[in-house]
């Protein structure tokens, strides 16, 4: 219970809401509980030749207890579902705040799918326990509390018969609620199937059609439809045959209080308003009944949903700010490795010893073979990662002891994997930034070289480019990610792999473009052009985690070490590759 106890704060976040609901949730119990009682009084006076007058005050009595109960149930509606959607609301937005805290140690481990369905399906089972389970929980206690107390109070042996038939209902439905959730939680991961196929085709729809695979995609797609169709279909079978078990029992029950209250209303001990009372009761005390079963699987479900959603809640991010930490201002760019080792894991080491001192201004350029622990100095430069001995340090100071923000607005990244957003240029180009005018966007476009293109587009910076930039070259993107770190103005640059995509002459123009701008800033290349190894100010050859060689250009080629034979095997060849060109225009990128 403490993970329900735990969900209910959320509601309890807004007193208003939520008592307002559980008082209008109330309400509409208790003003239908007064209906039945009415009905049979109604009844009562009429078979006894009471006055017109009375029947047709009972008969208000009753309009006016079902007219107070429609507008307690439309409150009741509304209090609850804008507590359902404030307590999603509250619950998506902390989520993604957290995810957005927790270092890419936590996301190397999770799944994408996997938080994305509890930032949405697991906050929907909570959400919705809000507007039913916590409200469906009091209504179904309140008729099981009251309705029996006054069946008892009106005919003892009438109000066994009734409460004869609820534990076996009540464990039929049960029942019905642990067979559904397994089945439905099948028809659940068959959809999830079906939905990871669909995202499959669409993303691979222009290898699809290379390959003229038409009629494959169709066939897994048909065939994962089907495995739904068949899942659904064996959770609703369960719920229809419960669901007939339970009509049987309520008609059965209601066919012994016929009879045996016939009996009681002809010796006396019964009127007939009285009986009539009875089956009135016992047909409101279905839906009750139904319920109950539904509840025990609502919170079932909620204290699942709610352990997998407070498991991110409550995740401990080894990378975060100290109490005590200072903003990184006025970040000069010198940066520091002293006997720095890092792992991944507990396993493995992905650095071992590393020592480095980059003065500000210098520009360091690393190679090596996948894996030699090249993209791993960089990223323990913002922090995306803490070192497992040694420390690295910006300007003297141990990045652990400035705050994560500050230090990562001082550093420019270009990812490897760059991300465009399905935004226009100008929203592309200015994320991160703040107060940027119109001017500095086409200017960080100009430095890089992707001006040109974009001015060539009908709408210019407000054109569109597509979900994940599918619209552009690679070069493309990879321009318009060294445009946005451009203008950030960082003191440290980062270009993980940066212009691998583009063509010769192309990096040429950025390369030139980058050595204005990296001028007076420390510089971070992961490269594999010649041209840009050639003019770095330090090469670091890495191999299995260490620094193998470093050096300039000239240094390490006289040497005749691991960079020669890089050198010679592998940057002289690319050098002379020539890339085919990026497509002229936008609408051809999307062809």
């Amino acid at each position: 219970m403490s993970i329900i106890w735990r969900v209910s704060k959320y509601g309890f976040r807004y007193p208003w809401l939520f008592g307002g609901a559980y008082a209008m949730n109330i309400a509409t119990t208790l003003s239908a509980l007064a209906i039945p009682p009415l009905i049979g009084n109604a009844i009562d006076r009429a078979l006894g030749n009471g006055l017109r007058t009375e029947v047709l005050l009972v008969g208000l009595a009753i309009l006016g207890a079902g007219l107070l109960r429609g507008i307690f149930g439309y409150l009741q509606i509304y209090l609850t579902y804008s507590m359902s959607g404030v307590v999603g609301r509250d619950l998506r937005v902390q989520l993604l705040d957290k995810l957005q805290q927790l270092s890419f140690g936590f996301h190397d481990r999770r799944r994408t799918g996997d938080l994305m369905s509890r930032t949405v399906a697991d906050v929907d089972e909570v959400s919705g326990f809000m507007q039913t389970g916590l409200i469906q929980t009091t209504r179904t206690a309140i008729w099981f509390g009251v309705v029996p107390a006054i069946m008892l109070a009106t005919n003892w042996q009438l109000a066994l018969i009734a409460m004869a038939f609820m534990p076996l209902a009540t464990w039929v439905l049960a029942s019905l609620a642990i067979k559904a959730d397994r089945r439905y939680a099948i028809a659940q991961a068959e959809t999830g199937k079906m939905t990871a196929v669909l995202q499959q085709s669409i993303v691979g729809m222009r290898l699809a059609k290379a390959f003229g695979a038409r009629q494959h995609e169709e066939s897994r797609f048909r065939s994962a439809s089907a495995d739904v169709a068949r899942a659904n279909y064996r959770a609703e079978q369960v719920g229809a045959s419960h669901e007939t078990m339970v009509v049987y029992l309520f008609v059965a029950a209601m066919g012994a209080l016929l009879w045996f209250g016939a009996r009681e209303v002809v010796s006396g001990q019964l009127t007939e308003g009285e009986l009539a009372m009875f089956l009135l009761y016992m047909a409101l005390l279905r839906q009750p009944v139904r319920t109950s079963g539904w509840i025990v699987a609502d919170f079932a479900l909620t204290n699942a949903a709610g352990r997998r959603i407070f498991e991110i809640l409550d995740a401990e991010s080894p990378v975060m700010d100290r109490p005590d930490a200072r903003p990184a201002a006025n970040v000069q760019g010198r940066v520091k490795f002293e006997n720095v080792s890092f792992g991944y894991d507990s396993h493995s080491e992905a650095l071992h010893d590393v020592n480095l001192d980059v003065q500000a201004g210098q520009t360091v350029a690393l190679l090596g073979a996948p894996g030699s622990g090249k993209t791993s100095i960089v990223h323990l430069v913002p922090r995306f990662y803490d070192v497992t001995a040694g420390r690295v340090t910006v300007d003297s100071v141990d990045v652990r002891d400035l705050g994560l923000s500050s230090l990562r607005h001082s550093i420019g990244i270009v990812l490897q994997d760059v991300f465009i957003f399905g935004a226009s240029f100008k929203d592309n180009i200015s994320y991160g930034t703040e107060n940027v005018t119109q001017n500095e966007i086409e200017e960080a476009a100009r430095v890089a070289q992707l001006d040109d293109f974009i001015s060539g587009l009908p709408e210019k910076y407000e054109t569109l480019v597509g979900e994940r930039g599918v619209k552009l070259s690679g070069g493309q993107r990879q321009r318009l990610a060294i445009a946005r770190t451009i203008l950030l103005d960082p003191a440290i640059l980062i270009l993980d792999d940066s212009t691998s995509s583009v063509d010769v002459e192309t990096e040429r123009h950025i390369q030139q473009a980058l050595a204005e701008v990296a001028r007076g800033r420390t510089t971070f290349v992961i490269a594999h052009r010649l041209s840009t190894v050639r003019n770095a100010d330090l090469i670091l050859v890495m191999d299995g985690g260490r620094v193998a060689e470093r050096g300039t250009h000239e240094e390490l080629l006289s040497a005749g070490g691991l960079y020669r034979r890089i050198h010679d095997l592998q940057l002289m060849p690319r050098e002379e590759d020539v890339p085919l060109v990026d497509s002229p225009s936008l609408e051809a990128g999307a062809k």
